[in-house]
């Protein structure tokens, strides 16, 4: 009766809102008096009692799940019964077994008969059915493997999402409300989306190979309790939120469909997805049960305990609840969500206590620089690489990014598999707009991809060059190399490599290519290589590392040799292309105009040399001389302080900047340089042969010309052509034609003669036109191997390291002067240093066998046997075993009278302590300085080929002016002996030199034994890496200086034989003699005393240039000659690219760029050729001289020549010199020179040397070439 009146009041209730449609919702009253508040949407009256249908959406899901839960197993039931009690398995078992036996019987002539007919069904091939097609076409639908199944798989993950985003937005609803399916634009997506899902859900139960584990999947769980309460909804136009939230779960598989997608690879980024995606699926799946129960109150309690949550409210409520902080704010009420919260607690707890930490964990051990390089659009980036650390990262940056490079838009990406120390970040920092880290390694494909390679301008590869094993560091390098070229084969890379063999290796790499830009830089080879250039001009070393690294200007105001020394520092080496307004013109007298004018510095120029006919190749030539002519586009090599100064060598016009004094207004001018375009051809033609007149007839014109001049106007017609390139096609039209040499005119020009393969402006030496000894070095060629087969350098046959030998008897009684010392520490253990790249400069074809100076090493000859395999194709080479601290070896080898003591070590990088890396370098150096020496000794050998001060006439022709490096008149102290000393730590350069007051904090090349010559560390060719990334020029040019001549040519052939191959002589590998190289001119005597005295440094450089094709490029001075009063003081330091008016002084000594003299002096190389042959089994090599019984006559020949020499001198003090032409072809090689008289100081030193000469009979020197 009570359930009546209940229902018939309901029914009253519902009338009321029938009659009143405008309300949304109203309360029921219930039998007990309470209101039942169900929402109603009275467009489609989903229930005309207004009860709950909650349990007919999960009755849906329930039946579904144990139905079809029920249907599996009892068809594995029936199938296991079948299987079982029928032995249907058996059967087929035995009939298997008969099949296969009758297959193995099957003879030959059954073979035949089956070859015959092969698509007959073959016994024991069993049919596929159609149930098994099925089965794998689903299983290929829903695997990751095609790019169906992985769209497929994505698909549904995006489509579960978006089903959870629909979930959140009616969870702000009630659990339970009608709603018209035809209207409800959610429930319509909702829909779509479930249907989908359940086609997924067919396609994976076909594919399933165990359904009732298929059954109890999550997924299929999911699928269960979220897909039949939706087609509920459309049948009872009512919806129910009930366990849709479940559709989170699918959140686990995250890091599945990341992976299908390529995007995780690695293993700790698919560890913190499963971490965080199991994490949050849990969290919002639980919230979403917590908001259900508590929204919808306690079934047996009629649903009266419920209370108003918002999902959010929940999810908040289940974090403060794992996290046991409980604020107690937010807590459940019903007994549902109570009991629900029990359970959780233990397994959230648990969770949140495990997987919080472990997510921490591997989001702070991710890579904080494991990023990817973002290109900037019109901005170039490279890629450094190998041994990055705060030094040599430090010393990359001070150099690439100097403020004198005016171009640098280049951003610097820095990738290295360790991250960086504190130091090294806060650098980084520092030059972040120009400067990124990625942790990562060039030998990973992926970081290689990371730091976009493939679009990079270069890649840079830095060696760590104080490593204990070297081939082990190059054979890192050469990894990288590969990795790199392999990854992207166009890549241009600029690599550091310590060993000079290890080179060889590169070229094995396909797709390694110098000539596009791929460049290594050995620092063996270089380093002794310079430390080789000092042994020739000393200081040189200091001059040349200076020039190719960024130096700022210090400017000091105080008058020290630091104010010097410091102007010459701030100079760089530049390239530029010339002006037009330079065509045609020789090289020196460019280099003048430019020096004199342009306050510019050139030294050399890129030449093209053309072979062929159609294939040219360029090679850089060093102050070539008068016969190269500059052409369009010519590249020239300059010595400024600023990238901008160059500049005025390009803008550089004729016509708009002839009448400007001062450099800085040379810039770009509108001239386009059409002069003379109006006019006739014929007075062009005028112009171009004579420019100071415009006569037909005029003297200048030569017959040649005036006759063909019908002919040239038909050869030149009208164009806008300057007058420069009419010049130079006109004279070599007059070269072509026969013409009558003067017999002076013959005499000069007989030594040269253009080489068919050469250019036409460029002159070739022949060498069947040579004077001199020339001539018998080059007419026993066919016969007598005396050079590489490049004709780069001197060469012998190979010999026994026994042949070279000295002991310390032998060496005591064998004199040598003007040698090379070079002390070296190494032992069996020890890595190789390369000393072959010492010696190759020293053996150099552009000097005469006579000007070889004798090398003699001392050191451990277990050491020295190692390094002999490349060493025993040099003549004049001597080896005395012992210890470089033993001062008996060190005066065996007359280390008072040599040339250059080079100490070396190979020991440095076996010590771990840095201060103590150069301990045997320094202990030699001071045991060297603290040496005494007999004073009469030292006069008298010093001074036995001559009385001319030492050095004047050892190594260089009577008529040259060239000296050599000069030394004190007599050697009693070893302070006073020339040395260089390789450092590997730059703070020990301190420890050289007890009397000089520089900081240990100081940088190396603010150092005086630095400044001075007398140190060398290789630290200092860090520079050459962003050297040459600006202009791989540079170190083709300091190659070339430096080497004494290596070419790709020669590296390859070292690469096949790991030694020098003799040649013939060719008139190709002679003309490769013709090359300049440094030499030092000395002031104090000779034709350019006169402008030693308080001269000027400008008139100085167009004298040498003009008159002997030197070009001059430093100073080399006394470091206290800037003193009023006399100093003992003979350390000298170097100054770079004096501007004009710097003043000289008589002890200064000139860095220059001589040409090879074909026709120097060879009375001692006659000597040596006329002995060879009695001396050519000796056991001392060349160089040598002894004391012998016929010492008598060869000083009396020697007076009558000192005489003789004297006297030529005295008959030419007073002729007038000759006025020079710059173009002048006479003037192409140096004719006799001036002697001004000496010093008063001078002569008596003379006197003297002659009065101590005359006690001890005089020595002859014996040359042995091999």
């Amino acid at each position: 009766m009570a359930t009546w009146n209940a229902s018939q009041s309901i029914f009253n209730s519902m009338s009321n809102i029938i009659e009143n449609p405008h309300s949304k919702s109203h309360p029921v009253m219930a039998s007990n008096g309470e209101s039942l508040f169900i929402p109603v949407t009275m467009e489609v009256p989903c229930d005309n009692q207004g009860t709950r249908m909650w349990w007919a959406f999960l009755a849906s899901s329930m039946v579904t799940f144990f139905g079809g839960l029920f249907i599996i197993l009892v068809w594995r039931t029936f199938k296991y019964l079948w299987t079982v009690c029928c032995h249907c398995g058996g059967k087929n078992k035995d009939a298997q077994k008969v099949v296969n036996a009758a297959s193995s019987q099957v003879t030959d002539g059954d073979y035949k008969q089956t070859d015959d007919k092969e698509e007959t069904a073959a016994p024991g091939v069993v049919e596929v059915g159609w149930m098994t097609s099925v089965k794998d076409w689903a299983g290929v639908m829903i695997s990751a493997q095609t790019l169906t199944g992985r769209v497929l798989v994505v698909t549904v993950f995006a489509l579960s999402i978006g089903a959870l985003m629909i979930y959140f937005i009616d969870s702000s609803n009630p659990i339970e409300t009608c709603q018209n399916f035809y209207k409800d634009f959610t429930l319509q997506i909702d829909m779509a989306f479930n249907i989908f899902f359940l086609l997924y859900f067919g396609l994976r139960f076909i594919a399933a190979n165990d359904k009732l584990w298929f059954w109890l999947e999550v997924n299929s769980v999911v699928d269960f309790f979220t897909v039949p309460p939706v087609f509920v909804s459309v049948y009872l136009n009512r919806s129910w939120l009930g366990l849709r939230f479940l559709r989170a779960l699918r959140l686990i598989q995250f890091s599945e469909i990341l992976q299908f997608l390529n995007i995780l690879k690695t293993s700790n980024s698919i560890k913190l997805v499963n971490l965080c995606s199991i994490f949050i699926s849990t969290w919002l799946t639980a919230a979403g049960f917590i908001h259900l129960v508590e929204n919808s109150g306690d079934p047996w309690r009629n649903f009266e305990n419920s209370q108003d949550l918002s999902y959010w409210e929940c999810v908040y409520l289940l974090m403060v609840t794992m996290s046991t902080v409980g604020y107690g704010d937010v807590y459940a009420k019903t007994t549902l969500g109570r009991l629900f919260m029990v359970f959780f607690i233990l397994g959230g707890l648990a969770m949140f206590a495990s997987y919080v930490p472990e997510i921490i964990e591997l989001i702070g051990n991710r890579k904080k620089y494991g990023g990817s390089y973002s290109a900037v659009s019109g901005r170039k980036h490279i890629v450094v690489c190998g041994h990055i650390t705060l030094e040599s990262v430090s010393n990359f940056l001070k150099d690439f990014l100097h403020k004198d490079r005016d171009d640098v838009n280049v951003e610097i990406v820095f990738l290295h598999n360790i991250s960086p120390n504190l130091e090294l970040e806060a650098l980084f920092k520092r030059h972040f707009t120009q400067v990124e880290f990625y942790q990562g390694s060039v030998l990973n494909p992926h970081d290689l991809a990371r730091v976009k390679i493939e679009s990079a301008d270069a890649c840079l590869i830095l060696a760590n060059k104080y490593c204990a094993d070297p081939d082990a560091e190059d054979a890192s390098n050469i990894m990288r190399v590969i990795s790199i070229k392999n990854y992207h084969p166009k890549i241009r890379i600029i690599t550091q490599m310590l060993q000079y063999h290890n080179k060889a290796h590169l070229l094995n790499i396909p797709s390694w290519n110098w000539k596009e830009g791929d460049d290594a830089i050995c620092l063996a080879e270089l380093k002794l290589g310079f430390i080789a250039q000092s042994c020739l001009a000393q200081g040189l070393s200091t001059m040349l590392a200076n020039l190719f690294s960024m130096r700022s200007f210090i400017k000091i105001e105080e008058d020290t040799w630091q104010k010097y020394y410091l102007e010459g520092v701030s100079n760089e080496m530049y390239t530029e292309y010339l002006s037009s307004a330079f065509v045609g013109l020789s090289f020196p007298a460019v280099c003048e105009l430019c020096f004199v004018k342009l306050k510019l510095l050139m030294i050399a120029i890129e030449f093209k040399s053309e072979k062929g006919e159609s294939r040219s190749r360029k090679r850089i030539i060093i102050n070539p001389g008068n016969h190269v002519k500059i052409k369009e586009g010519t590249l020239g090599f300059f010595i400024a302080s600023d990238a901008k100064e160059v500049k005025r060598a390009f803008f550089y016009c004729k016509a708009c900047h002839d009448d400007i004094t001062d450099p800085k207004r040379i810039k770009k001018c509108a001239c386009k340089r059409l002069i003379y375009s109006k006019m006739s051809t014929r007075k062009r033609l005028i112009q171009a042969c004579c420019m100071g007149c415009s006569e037909i007839d005029c003297s200048c014109m030569s017959g040649t010309l005036r006759s063909n001049m019908g002919t040239l106007e038909q050869a030149f017609p009208i164009s806008p052509v300057s007058v420069n390139d009419f010049s130079t096609s006109l004279r070599g039209f007059e070269d072509e034609q026969p013409s009558a040499l003067s017999p002076k005119k013959k005499q000069r020009n007989g030594g040269m003669r253009q080489s068919p393969n050469s250019s036409p402006n460029m002159m070739r030496h022949d060498p069947l036109l040579m004077t001199g000894n020339d001539q018998i070095d080059n007419m026993d060629s066919s016969s007598v191997k005396r050079y590489d087969s490049t004709g780069m350098f001197h060469w012998c046959p190979a010999k026994e390291l026994d042949k070279v030998l000295l002991t310390r008897s032998e060496a005591a009684m064998t004199v040598l002067s003007g040698h090379v010392v070079v002390c070296i520490f190494g032992d069996m253990t020890s890595a190789l240093i390369g000393v072959r790249n010492l010696v190759m400069p020293l053996r150099a074809s552009n000097f005469h066998y006579h000007e070889l100076k004798h090398i003699v090493f001392v050191g451990s000859l277990d050491y020295l046997k190692r390094e002999w395999e490349t060493l025993h194709n040099f003549p004049k080479v001597s080896i005395l075993p012992g210890t470089p601290l033993s001062r008996a070896d060190l005066r065996a080898v007359n280390i008072n009278l040599c040339d250059m003591c080079v100490i070396l070590s190979a020991n440095q990088n076996n010590i771990d302590d840095t201060s103590l890396q150069d301990k045997e370098c320094i202990l030699a150096s001071l045991n060297i300085k603290s040496m005494q020496f007999d004073d009469s000794i030292g006069l008298l050998q010093a001074n036995s080929q001559g009385f001319t001060p030492p050095g004047m006439e050892r190594s260089s022709p009577d008529n040259s002016p060239v000296h050599g490096v000069a030394r004190q008149a007599s050697i009693t102290t070893g302070a006073n002996i020339p040395i260089i000393t390789e450092l590997v730590n730059d703070s020990n350069v301190q420890f050289l030199d007890q009397d000089d007051d520089d900081d240990p904090d100081t940088e190396l090349y603010l150092t005086q034994p630095f400044a001075c010559g007398t140190a060398f560390a290789v630290s200092v060719l860090d520079s050459l890496m962003s050297a040459t990334y600006f202009n791989d020029n540079i170190l083709t040019l300091i190659r070339t200086l430096v080497t004494g001549g290596a070419t790709p040519e020669l590296e390859a052939l070292i690469a096949e034989e790991n030694a020098l191959r003799g040649g013939y002589s060719t008139p190709q590998t002679l003309a490769n003699r013709d090359r300049c190289r440094v030499a030092q001119l000395a002031l104090y005597d000779g034709p350019f005393a006169d402008l030693g005295d308080g001269g000027c440094y400008g008139d100085l450089y167009c004298k040498a240039l003009k008159t002997y094709n030197m070009l001059c490029f430093g100073i080399y001075r006394l470091r206290d000659a800037h003193l009023s009063t006399p100093s003992q003081c003979t350390k000298r330091y170097v100054i770079t690219n004096p501007p004009y008016e710097f003043e000289l002084v008589p002890t200064d000594l000139i860095f220059c760029l001589m040409q090879f003299d074909h026709n120097a002096s060879q009375s001692r190389a006659s000597l040596s050729h006329s002995s060879h042959s009695s001396h050519s089994s000796s056991k001392k090599s060349s160089s040598v001289t002894s004391i012998l019984h016929t010492a008598s006559a060869n000083r009396q020949n020697r007076v009558k020549a000192r005489d003789s020499r004297d006297k030529q001198k005295t008959n030419r003090m007073g002729q007038a010199e000759k006025k020079w032409y710059t173009d002048e072809t006479e003037n192409t090689y140096p004719r006799n020179i001036q002697i001004k008289p000496m010093s008063t100081h001078m002569a008596n030193q003379i006197n003297q040397y002659k009065s101590t000469s005359s006690l001890i009979p005089p020595i002859r020197e014996v040359e042995d070439e091999c």
